[in-house]
């Protein structure tokens, strides 16, 4: 938890440090200030508060970029300085925040740290340049190439800071989670960052009313993005339905597919999966025993592990066609149909799908001594079964390094942390 700590300290001391700063010398150009912080307050009013949103408040954090890299208004130059916008950020970040606070979908400390210490980076870095003169040469294409390249750097820091708190909150390895917040920065986050110059800029020549024009493609765009996540959700809730199908039919034992789903992420997490795999590896492993169904007489218990392998392979085929014919990506049917081949064969997904299916199998119902016994199989058969990584990588879920929280995102929510060595998998 030291970068947790390092981090939140760190925005907390300039948090501080610029409010009394704000206080002692006074707000300077006031209508601006006052602009910007409406623009920002109104993008966290509209932020979005759904599970797993990489931007919340995208109008909010492109009005704070703005304002951070802000020179002049209509022509005539701000006299603005850093301190007074980190201040202004703060403020407008915390009033638009209650609301939400008020409905109990209350802004991490997390989002208002990186707010304050990527708004700081910012501004430190063009205001003093700005308001001592340095800047005064610079016109037309070399300020917007200084301006676009400060909010690179800035994007930057905002990734590394997102990778570092998610590491330090989750266990998750941070090379992983730096890969995958910058490929973020190819979706909202280049959006957000090019309103953000472009609203800068537009405000040093045409004045504050550029602020509401050069709002609305971002506002189009969080529109967008909002609906195609409602249509994912609804994608993943039909998916959890269909796995839900051999539960109900008794082939398999409750909550079998979304156990399996969310052990399976959890792994392919620490292991470092990027995230469109992620996705493919739990669809997969909700529909891995989907070819049950073929079956005329159901295993004992659904556990496939203890099958023939010709039986496996046979199971794992008709579960490929029948995930084929769903219409779900081709990428997860070829998972399914793969688990059950040798494991030098098989994709990332299929070995970490086989190693859960079968921990999970053994481990359950099976006392408390169960999922030490069903680990240690499980290392005993990684000479050719198993994937020695993938099974390492389990035990490091179970024993909560891999920070691990019994849930999946297709699936609906499991049971919160749990110790898996010591009290085994339960439903």
């Amino acid at each position: 938890m030291t970068a947790l700590r390092i981090v939140h300290t760190g925005a907390g001391l300039t948090a501080g440090a610029c409010l009394a700063v704000s206080l002692w010398t006074g707000i300077e150009d006031r209508g601006v200030a006052l602009a910007f912080g409406v623009l920002i307050a109104v993008g966290e009013l509209t932020r979005w508060s759904g599970p797993q949103v990489r931007q919340a408040a995208p109008l909010g954090t492109a009005g704070s970029l703005s304002y951070a890299l802000l020179g002049a208004d209509a022509g005539r130059p701000t006299q603005h300085g850093a301190a007074q916008v980190v201040t202004v950020v703060l403020a407008a970040s915390l009033l638009g925040g209650v609301p939400h606070l008020w409905s109990g979908r209350t802004p991490t400390l997390d989002h208002l740290a990186r707010r304050v210490l990527t708004v700081g980076f910012a501004a430190v870095c063009l205001q003093p340049l700005y308001l001592g003169g340095a800047l005064a040469g610079w016109d037309g294409p070399g300020y917007a190439l200084l301006v676009v390249a400060l909010l690179v750097l800035t994007a930057l820091c905002d990734a590394v800071l997102a990778a570092a708190l998610a590491h330090s909150r989750t266990g998750w390895p941070f090379g992983p989670q730096l890969r995958e917040e910058l490929r973020g920065l190819l979706g909202i986050g280049s959006a957000v960052c090019a309103t953000g110059a472009v609203m800068a800029l537009a405000v040093a020549v045409a004045g504050l009313w550029a602020l509401p024009v050069f709002c609305l493609p971002l506002l189009l765009t969080q529109l967008s993005v909002r609906r195609y996540a409602a249509v994912r959700a609804t994608y993943r809730q039909t998916i959890a339905s269909l796995a839900r199908a051999t539960e109900i039919a008794g082939y398999t034992p409750a909550g079998h597919a979304r156990r399996v789903a969310a052990l399976s992420v959890a792994v392919g997490r620490d292991l470092g999966l990027p995230g469109p795999a992620l996705t493919v590896l739990e669809y997969a492993a909700l529909m891995h025993d989907i070819g049950q169904l073929s079956l005329v007489d159901p295993v004992p218990a659904g556990a496939t592990a203890v099958l023939p392998r010709e039986e496996q392979r046979r199971i794992a085929l008709l579960g490929g066609a029948v995930v084929r014919q769903t219409g779900v990506d081709a990428a997860v049917a070829v998972v399914v149909e793969r688990q059950a081949d040798p494991c030098g064969d098989q994709p990332p997904a299929a070995r970490i799908i086989r190693a859960v299916n079968a921990y999970e199998e053994k481990a359950r119902d099976a006392g408390p001594d169960g999922p030490l016994r069903a680990l240690e199989e499980l290392r005993l058969a990684t000479a050719g079964d198993y994937a020695p990584e993938v099974v390492e990588s389990l035990a490091r879920v179970l024993s909560g390094a891999g920070g691990w929280r019994g849930e999946s995102t297709a699936g609906g929510g499991g049971a919160g942390r749990s110790d898996c060595l010591t009290r085994g998998v339960t439903g």
